[in-house]
């Protein structure tokens, strides 16, 4: 084989796994989604730019100095796109598996075609022949494999007859709603609960059959919904025997359509066959069909004081009035703590280690915690998505009395209102606004008036601009943080 051949073909090589590499990174952006990829991507000039045309280039251009060209400066391109992502891609051994073939039908592929050396379009197609071929049957051999993993999760769960299985859901605050409640269990029993923000069917059936351990009492489960059947499928393989429902809002309204299946896909948690308890929020639209007991929390709240400092309030538990101090910030997180206190109470955890349990209570990073750095304070609440937790964290800092600077992109997977009543809000209380990516930039500079502002499409500068226009004394909130592909 000639060198200019060796050439040729690796580029062509080269070419056709940076399609595969924008390719991937898409799915696993979007959970391996083709249909969310394709129509749900929150920057569709992405796919014109960085798939699309480079592969009617690659099609229709013949092969020469120019088109050789072109493919390298595309590759320089996507390089430098690569470069200022902030979530890039993770190889996982799914991804690792979809390279093995792809790679394998490449070859394969050019075996076929190795005699063809004149340029036509149609051979110039059969060459994206193993990226689409490589897709289908990567999705194909991960149900396979899913199905297995599940059944292996099963036989673990049913070796396993005196174990508890709390499941969580609810719009907002699954994951502190679990801290919580697996801080104030820990040391009563062996209680185990899901890590991070694992909430999806194949992240929990790779966590029991990986984490799992069999000498665990309680297994606490988030579970999470983008679509209706994703709770039921969660709820079909580990049958909890209590379930646990927060606070139902409109957030992932761009996927459920309204708040009426918002709420049918919450309440999927309710067809547990073992469900024996139901802990639901009081103000959500409580169920019509539950063959369980119910128990609404929280029960008769009063004197929330919530400040820079932390949190008290009274509850009223058992039918007796405690009253509890915590660190954890933010007053809406005395209804996740009232849920864990609901749930403690009824296997057994006395008074007087709840009010001690929750006063030791520790925050969960990127949930308004608090840091101080540099003598400045930083409230991080960069993991909250929703409007009445932002809102909670503005009015936290407006307690402060110094320069108050914000960063955010604000509300993601929400509705234009909910954006104009933050950008309404933001607007009374900080100095300066920095706000990051491009898919609410325009509607919240346009309600943003008092702040200075400062629009930040990449955030690999906000480190330098922080450093800049902040001092010692300020307050600066991370209310939200979009990945760069939204």
């Amino acid at each position: 084989m000639q060198s200019i051949d060796i050439f040729i073909m690796a580029t062509r090589w080269i070419f056709l796994v940076a399609l595969s590499y924008y390719v991937m990174i898409n799915l696993q952006w979007y959970h391996y989604k083709v249909t969310r990829v394709l129509f749900r991507h929150h920057k569709q000039k992405w796919h014109l730019f960085y798939f699309v045309l480079p592969v009617l280039y690659f099609i229709f251009i013949p092969n020469n100095l120019y088109f050789y060209i072109g493919l390298y400066l595309y590759l320089i391109l996507l390089g430098i796109w690569i470069f200022h992502l902030s979530k890039r891609l993770v190889l996982t051994s799914r991804v690792l598996r979809f390279f093995g073939l792809y790679i394998a039908f490449i070859l394969f592929n050019e075996l076929l075609l190795l005699r063809i050396t004149e340029y036509s379009f149609l051979i110039q197609i059969v060459h994206l022949f193993p990226l689409v071929i490589s897709i289908a049957l990567s999705s194909l051999l991960e149900k396979i494999l899913l199905n297995r993993y599940k059944k292996l999760a099963l036989d673990k769960l049913s070796s396993m007859p005196n174990l508890t299985i709390i499941a969580i859901t609810g719009s907002y605050g699954k994951t502190s709603l679990k801290n919580f409640l697996f801080q104030i269990l820990q040391e009563s029993f062996k209680v185990y609960a899901t890590p991070r923000s694992v909430n999806t069917l194949t992240g929990i059936i790779a966590d029991i059959n990986q984490n799992l351990s069999p000498l665990t009492d309680i297994y606490i489960v988030e579970a999470g919904a983008r679509g209706s059947g994703d709770i039921k499928e969660i709820v079909d393989l580990i049958s909890p025997q209590v379930a646990i429902v927060g606070k139902i809002g409109e957030a992932h309204i761009e996927y459920f359509k309204s708040l009426e299946n918002i709420y049918s896909a919450k309440y999927e948690i309710l067809e547990s066959a073992a469900l024996n308890q139901a802990y639901i929020y009081k103000d959500n639209i409580q169920p019509t069909h539950c063959s369980a007991r119910i128990i609404n929390f929280p029960q008769d709240v009063s004197g929330i004081v919530a400040t820079l400092e932390g949190t008290s309030f009274t509850l009223k538990v058992g039918g007796k009035k405690l009253d509890f101090q915590t660190r954890i910030l933010g007053s809406f997180n005395v209804i996740n703590i009232s849920a864990a206190i609901a749930v403690a109470k009824d296997l057994g955890v006395s008074d007087e280690q709840l009010v001690k349990k929750v006063k030791k209570l520790e925050p969960i990073n990127h949930r308004l915690s608090k840091i101080v750095v540099n003598e400045k304070i930083i409230l991080d609440d960069s993991y909250n998505g929703n409007l009445d937790g932002m809102l909670e964290a503005v009015r936290l800092s407006s307690l402060h009395k110094g320069k108050k600077i914000i960063v955010t992109p604000g509300l993601v997977e929400s509705s234009k209102e909910a954006n104009i009543a933050l950008a309404e809000a933001i607007d009374k209380v900080f100095d300066l606004a920095i706000i990051t990516g491009e898919l609410n930039s325009r509607l919240l500079r346009k309600h943003i008036h008092n702040p200075q502002k400062i629009i930040l499409k990449d955030k690999t500068h906000i480190e330098h601009i922080l450093k800049t226009a902040t001092d010692s004394g300020n307050l600066i909130l991370f209310a939200n943080d979009a990945p760069s592909y939204i």
